[in-house]
C-alpha cells in the first residue's frame, strides 16, 4: 500500500525545484551517461577497471536561499569493520592500492563455494554456500541479506555522494568476544587496537580518494573534527566524514561479575586518545553491559546469542526489572541459539525471564557517570542508542542539568517515547535504513515533534554492520523506482549502478551495497512522500546544528556551590553527617537528608540577589515525589517559581522564566519513599 505523509511542507521548495528541473530534462532530452562528463566533481586519475558511478550533473554547492547547509546524513555506518572482529568477519576491503579486484574478493576460507563461511550461516541461514567471487561478475554478493561482505566500497559511497548526501558518520566498531570466539582470525582481538587501526585506514582512504581526484584536499572524502569545518566541506559540494566510536569495551572499561575492570584514568586516557584521533561522538555501551552502562537488548535468537556473549565477557547474564516508566529495553525472549548455547560452560544455562520485567537493572554506573561529563568536557557527542532505558534515562537527566545539547540516537536503538526530550535538549536523530514503507512509517510518527522543534531527519544505514538492509519490493510492483531519476536537490540523474558484469536495480535487489542508498531514498520518496525527502535533505544542518551548539556549550557557574544552606531539620547519625551544607559541597558521595515526614525544607543563601532559570537537584534514593522551588529577596517573603507533583528521583531539571532573587528553597509536600528527603547535590544558575 503507498502511504501518504500528511505535513503542510508537502510542496516546499525542494519539490518545485525538483519537478521543474526534471521537467527541464525532458523537453531537452537529457539523456545520463550518454557522454563523459568532466568538472571538479570528476576523478582525474580513476584507476581502470573500476565501479562505475552513473550519475550525471554537477553536484549542489553552497547554501539555501536560509543560508544553510543541505543534503543527507547517515549518521551511522562502518566503513572499516572489515578490519574489525580479528579481521575476517566481513570479506572484502573499501578500497585498495592494488584496485578493484583486490579491494572486493572474498575472504579466503569462503573459497571455493562457502562452505567455510560459518558466519554467513549463521547471520543468513541455509548452509552458507555462495559464490565467492567479487570483482568482475558479483554473482552472490553484495546483496541486502547478506551480512558478510563489503558493502562501502570507495565508489559506492561516491555514488551516495552525488546522489545528495552530505554528511557520514564512520562508527569505528569491533567486539571482543565475537572477534575470540570466531574461528577465522588474522590478528589481536584487543578493541582499542582495532580502533587505532580502522581511524588510520579512514585516514588512508581520504588520501586514496585524493589521489584519483588529482591530489591532497581535492577528493569527494574529507575527515572533518569540528562543525565549522563540516560546514565549509558541505558548502564546497563534498561529503564530511565524522568518526566516531561503537564497541563494548572502550577503554577497556569492561566487567567481571559486576566488578569494573577500569577506573578514572583509563577513561580519560582513553577519551584524549580518540579526541585526538578525531573521534567526535560515540557509544559508551554496545551489546553487553559493561563497567559504564547497561544495553538495550537484542531480542530472539539473536538476543540470546549476545546474551551467551555477555556471559562469556563479563560471567553474568542479563538481569531484568519491572520498568518504572513507559519507555522499556527489547524483551529478550527464550529463543534458543545452539551455535552459541555449545559455547557455556558445562552445566550453565541462559536463565528465562518474566515477560513484565522487561528493562535491565544496570543502568548508569558511577564510572559511566564519569565518562558522560568526560564526553562534554570534550564537547563530544554521546550516542544513547544501545543504552538501557535506566541509563539513557540518567543520561538526560545530566544532559539537561547542564543544558547540553551533544545527544544522538543513530539507529532506532533508542525508545521512542525518548525523542522529545532528545530534540529539546538539541540533538540529532536518525532512523535505521529500514525498507521505504516502514521507514516512511516512522518518520510519520515523528513527524510533529519535528515540525515543532524545526530538525530535520537522518538515516543509520548500518552498512558492514551485521544489520540487513531493505529488500526489493518486486519488479512487478506498482509503484517502482523509475530509471534513470533525478537526485533530490533536482541537479543531478541516476540510472541503474553498474560494477564489473553487475547491474544492480533497487526493484529487485534491493540496498545491496553503499551506491544503491540514493535509489533508497527515491523509493522512499514514492512510498512515503516528498516530506519525508524534504526532512531527512535538512539533515546536515541539524546534525550541523547539534554539534556546533555542543562545541559552543560552556559549563556554568553554580551559583549555589558552597553558598550557607539551612533545614528544617537534618537526620542524625553516629557515623557521618547529613547537614545542609553537604547538598551544596560539590561532593556527590555526601548527602542532606531531612526528618522522615513530608512538610520539610532546604534553603540556600545565594549572598547576593542573582538572576536564576535552572534549579538542579540531584536526588539520592529518598526523593521528593511533590515539591516546590521558591525564591525570596529577603529570606522572609517567599514566591513559588516551579513545582511538581510528578517527582520520579534521581537528577531533576527545574526550568522557569529568569527571576532575581537572593534565596531559594526546596520546599517538600510529598516524600516519594518512606523516608525524609535526600539530596546529593543542588545546582542554581543563571541560564
Amino acid at each position: 500500500m503507498t502511504m501518504k505523509r500528511h505535513s503542510r511542507r508537502r510542496r516546499g521548495p525542494l519539490a518545485v525545484v525538483t519537478l521543474l528541473l526534471t521537467a527541464l530534462a525532458l523537453v531537452l532530452g537529457t539523456a545520463p551517461g550518454s557522454s563523459a562528463e568532466s568538472g571538479w566533481w570528476v576523478p582525474a586519475a580513476r584507476p581502470a577497471p573500476d565501479s562505475g558511478i552513473n550519475v550525471t550533473g554537477e553536484p549542489f554547492k553552497g547554501t539555501g536561499p536560509d543560508g544553510k547547509v543541505r543534503g543527507f546524513v547517515d549518521a551511522h555506518n562502518h566503513i572499516m569493520s572489515n578490519e574489525a572482529f580479528g579481521g575476517r568477519l566481513i570479506c572484502g576491503r573499501a578500497f585498495s592500492e592494488q584496485g578493484i579486484a583486490d579491494a572486493l574478493k572474498d575472504c579466503p576460507e569462503h573459497y571455493p563455494d562457502g562452505s567455510l563461511a560459518v558466519f554467513d550461516f549463521i547471520t543468513k541461514g541455509g548452509d552458507g554456500r555462495h559464490d565467492p567471487n567479487g570483482w568482475p561478475t558479483f554473482k552472490d554478493w553484495p546483496a541486502h541479506d547478506s551480512l558478510t561482505h563489503q558493502q562501502n566500497y570507495y565508489a559506492w559511497i561516491e555514488r551516495a555522494w552525488r546522489g545528495g548526501q552530505r554528511v557520514l558518520v564512520n562508527d569505528l566498531v569491533t567486539n571482543g568476544v565475537i572477534c575470540s570466539v570466531y574461528f577465522f582470525k588474522d590478528r589481536s582481538c584487543d578493541e582499542m587496537t582495532s580502533i587505532r587501526l580502522q581511524a588510520q585506514k579512514t585516514y588512508e582512504m581520504q588520501a586514496y580518494i585524493d589521489k584519483v581526484y588529482g591530489g591532497p584536499g581535492k577528493g569527494f572524502f574529507r575527515i572533518v573534527t569540528d562543525s565549522a569545518q563540516a560546514r565549509q566541506v558541505i558548502e564546497q559540494g563534498k561529503l564530511a566524514v565524522v568518526l566516531g566510536v561503537e564497541t563494548s569495551e572502550p577503554f577497556g572499561c569492561k566487567q567481571i561479575l559486576d566488578v569494573p575492570q577500569c577506573g578514572r584514568d583509563d577513561i580519560d586516557r582513553g577519551l584524549d586518545e580518540l579526541h585526538k584521533l578525531g573521534v567526535r561522538s560515540m557509544f559508551l555501551c554496545h551489546k553487553f553491559d559493561n563497567a559504564l552502562c547497561g544495553v538495550r537488548f537484542d531480542s530472539g535468537t539473536l538476543g540470546t546469542a549476545i546474551n551467551v556473549g555477555q556471559f562469556l565477557s563479563t560471567g553474568t547474564f542479563w538481569k531484568t526489572e519491572k520498568c518504572a516508566g513507559p519507555q522499556h529495553d527489547n524483551p529478550i525472549g527464550l529463543a534458543a541459539a545452539p551455535n552459541a548455547e555449545k559455547e557455556l560452560p558445562p552445566g550453565v544455562k541462559v536463565p528465562s525471564y518474566a515477560a513484565d520485567a522487561q528493562c535491565n537493572t544496570r543502568g548508569l554506573t558511577e564510572l559511566g557517570e564519569y565518562a558522560v561529563r568526560g564526553m562534554m568536557k570534550r564537547k563530544m557527542m554521546l550516542e544513547i542508542d544501545h543504552m538501557s532505558v535506566k541509563a539513557t534515562g540518567r543520561v538526560l537527566d545530566i544532559l539537561e542539568s547542564e543544558s547540553y545539547p551533544g545527544v544522538i540516537s543513530s539507529h532506532s536503538w533508542m525508545d521512542i517515547d525518548w525523542t522529545e526530550r532528545v530534540y529539546r535538549l538539541g540533538g540529532f536523530i536518525a532512523q535505521y535504513m529500514h525498507g521505504s514503507a516502514e521507514f516512511s512509517a516512522e518518520a510519520e510518527r515523528t513527524d510533529a515533534l519535528r515540525e515543532k522543534y524545526g530538525v530535520g531527519y537522518g538515516y543509520g544505514s548500518d552498512m558492514n554492520g551485521v544489520g540487513g538492509w531493505p529488500g526489493p519490493r518486486g519488479a512487478d510492483t506498482p509503484n517502482p523506482v523509475r530509471y534513470p531519476f533525478r537526485s533530490a536537490d533536482g541537479g543531478s540523474v541516476l540510472d541503474r549502478q553498474t560494477t564489473g558484469q553487475r547491474t544492480w536495480d533497487l526493484n529487485t535487489d534491493g540496498a545491496a551495497h553503499y551506491g544503491l542508498v540514493p535509489d533508497w531514498l527515491e523509493d522512499v520518496r514514492i512510498v512515503g512522500g516528498q516530506g519525508v525527502v524534504d526532512d531527512l535533505f535538512r539533515g546536515a544542518e541539524s546534525y550541523l546544528g547539534t554539534w556546533g551548539a555542543s562545541e559552543r556549550h560552556k559549563a556554568e557557574v553554580n551559583l549555589a556551590s558552597r553558598a550557607p544552606a539551612s533545614a528544617s531539620s537534618s537526620e542524625w547519625s553516629l557515623f557521618t553527617s547529613y547537614a545542609p551544607d553537604r547538598a551544596v559541597d560539590g561532593n556527590a558521595g555526601t548527602r542532606w537528608a531531612s526528618d522522615w515526614n513530608d512538610d520539610q525544607w532546604l534553603r540556600i543563601d545565594l549572598g547576593a540577589p542573582a538572576l536564576i532559570k535552572r534549579v538542579t537537584l540531584d536526588w539520592e534514593r529518598a526523593y521528593g515525589k511533590a515539591y516546590r522551588i521558591e525564591v525570596s529577596s529577603d529570606g522572609t517573603n517567599w514566591r513559588p517559581v516551579w513545582s511538581t507533583t510528578a517527582g520520579d528521583g534521581g537528577l531533576d531539571t527545574a526550568r522557569f522564566d529568569g527571576t532575581t532573587a537572593r534565596h531559594v528553597r526546596v520546599q517538600g509536600l510529598e516524600r516519594g519513599t518512606k523516608w525524609g528527603y535526600s539530596l546529593q547535590e543542588v545546582g542554581v544558575y543563571s541560564s
